[in-house]
């Protein structure tokens, strides 16, 4: 491991490093606890790697209280006080940029949060202490554990512990985790599996005080409101600001799903990519334009006419001329006996965040499409065995990915075979039951873990009062992404358009957005205040 931090820790990111705490306001302490653990070397070298790269950064070794987890916890200090954040374990793998974020914010480096979220949670009085154990190999638990902590810096009366299931497997064991990340609060579950800050900050908003209120402000009309923040509303979003137009993007996250897709290689111009950098790619295009982004919050409320208005989860009220929906699709869930109560407890939906907790056990996969079998591909080099099972007599996958399914010893393949039931013991999973559709048996499979790959449903619940939705649910357009309500566009997967695709994704948007500069010049509307 000593090797492995080493390697972490090369010239290029010592630079970039030294470069980022050079806009550090306030020195900050690493503070480690004492003790002895057979991985404490290792901590103490890698917290001293970072410590010496710059003045601004502190390491001390100190007795915690009786309170702190073991000898593989340490804390930020800045200028003798407390932040509230704590890391138990050692912050590799997707964790470092977490631990070095941490220190840049405690360190004075804005917090990149939305004023209306940030006055949410300065607001709350009462004390609540976040445990959010990860795996290194998680993607989605940098950003859980990157939100807590901002929490932290905004608020004394929150803590937030980020802890390495893989270094406290007895504590895992006993609170039964199987997926990650897995967030306790005041030591009860809080939130686990695929986590959005958009849902944490909601949830929060139950715990301030009773004198704090939204504050609904008026606001200038923007020309177009996008409301989605993958692949197609990023698209929507820089082709309506390349047209000179106001932009406002609102969103739960940007990347969607795509921040989820773990390999990616019929994007054209990119032989091999990744969700997580195709993300950051697109981020970083839009980052180039002048669009008002306005992350982690959802709509509430939507109110059409000529000028359209859509009120947030933070209370803010946004009014514009037109309006494009792209606010894609979610995991499709089995509906079957057992899968919602054990999320979490061996029923997964993103085999590469919850895949290393199954390590040489067995696993089934449900759903014969290209996501399932990439995802039976994927277990079959961490699990011992993986059963594949397909509702249709034959996968639905691309035959590319089909040839490499044959070729895994470890795989088994179960075609026509109907999932109904998922089986569990003392609030652990077991098993599953299936029904041969051929001859109508029952039967029963032992699996440690069950992850679901049966397609997605469109985010368009918000919608069903204003839109045109077809029986599945997604919005009805025609071939220029219009709607059933003038100034209303849509595009990408929450749409009818066949081919769930990234790259059609990315079509659409452009498409909606040229079409909605085409409404806004035969449609203006008065540029003035709106009360």
């Amino acid at each position: 491991m000593l090797g492995i931090l080493h390697q972490l820790l090369t010239d290029d990111i010592r630079q970039s490093i030294a470069e980022y705490t050079a806009s550090m306001t306030k020195p900050v302490s690493i503070i480690l606890s004492t003790g002895s653990h057979e991985k404490r070397e290792e901590l103490v070298e890698f917290l001293k790697s970072v410590a010496a790269i710059t003045d601004s950064i502190d390491f001390v070794e100190r007795e915690f209280s009786e309170d702190a987890r073991s000898p593989l916890t340490f804390t930020l200090e800045v200028e003798g006080e407390q932040t509230g954040i704590y890391f138990s374990g050692i912050p590799g793998g997707h964790e470092f940029n977490t631990f070095i974020l941490a220190v840049l914010q405690s360190g004075g480096v804005d917090i990149k949060l939305e004023d209306s979220l940030k006055k949410i949670i300065a607001s709350i009085p009462e004390r609540l202490s976040f445990e959010t154990f990860i795996s290194l190999s998680c993607h989605n638990c940098p950003e859980v554990v990157q939100a807590l902590n901002q929490f932290a810096l905004l608020n004394k009366n929150i803590t937030s512990e980020m802890i390495d299931g893989g270094l406290f497997q007895d504590k895992v064991a006993e609170l039964d985790i199987q997926g990650v990340p897995s967030v306790f609060l005041n030591g009860e579950l809080f939130a686990n599996g695929r986590v959005e800050i958009s849902s944490i900050i909601e949830k929060l908003s139950d715990f301030r005080s009773s004198a704090a209120v939204h504050e609904k402000k008026d606001s200038v009309i923007q020309d177009v409101l996008i409301v989605g923040g993958g692949p197609a509303g990023i698209s929507a979003a820089i082709y309506a600001s390349r047209k000179g137009l106001k932009v406002t993007l609102v969103t739960k996250n940007i990347g969607g799903q795509l921040k989820e897709t773990l390999g990616i290689e019929n994007f054209i111009s990119a032989s091999k990519t990744t969700g997580i950098e195709l993300t950051n790619a697109i981020q970083s295009h839009l980052s180039d334009y002048d669009v008002t982004v306005k992350e982690h919050v959802s709509v509430v409320d939507i109110e059409t006419g000529a000028l359209k208005s859509i009120t947030l989860s933070s209370g803010e009220v946004i009014h514009a001329r037109s309006l494009i929906i792209a606010t894609g699709a979610n995991w499709k869930k089995l509906g079957i006996p057992g899968e919602v109560e054990n999320i979490g407890n061996g029923v997964a939906y993103c085999p590469h965040c919850d895949g290393p907790f199954y390590k040489g056990k067995d696993v089934a996969v449900i759903g014969g499409g290209n996501s399932g079998v990439e995802a039976a591909l994927d277990l079959s080099g961490i699990v011992d065995k993986v059963t594949l099972i397909e509702f249709l007599p034959e996968l639905k996958a691309d035959q590319i990915l089909i040839n490499q399914l044959e070729k895994r010893k470890n795989i088994t393949v179960v075609k026509n075979s109907e999932t109904t039931r998922i089986l569990a013991k003392d609030g652990k999973v077991i098993g599953l039951e299936y029904k041969d559709r051929s001859t109508e048996e029952i039967i029963q499979h032992e699996v440690a873990g069950i992850f679901v790959q049966i397609g997605l449903v469109p985010n368009s619940e918000f919608l069903s009062e204003t839109l045109t939705l077809n029986k599945f649910g997604e919005i009805v357009v025609d071939e220029f992404c219009n709607t059933s309500v003038d100034g209303i566009f849509a595009c990408g997967d929450v749409t009818t358009i066949p081919y769930k695709q990234i790259i059609m994704s990315m079509g659409e948007g452009s498409k909606a957005a040229i079409t909605a500069s085409d409404y806004l010049q035969r449609n203006p509307v008065e540029d003035e205040l709106v009360a």
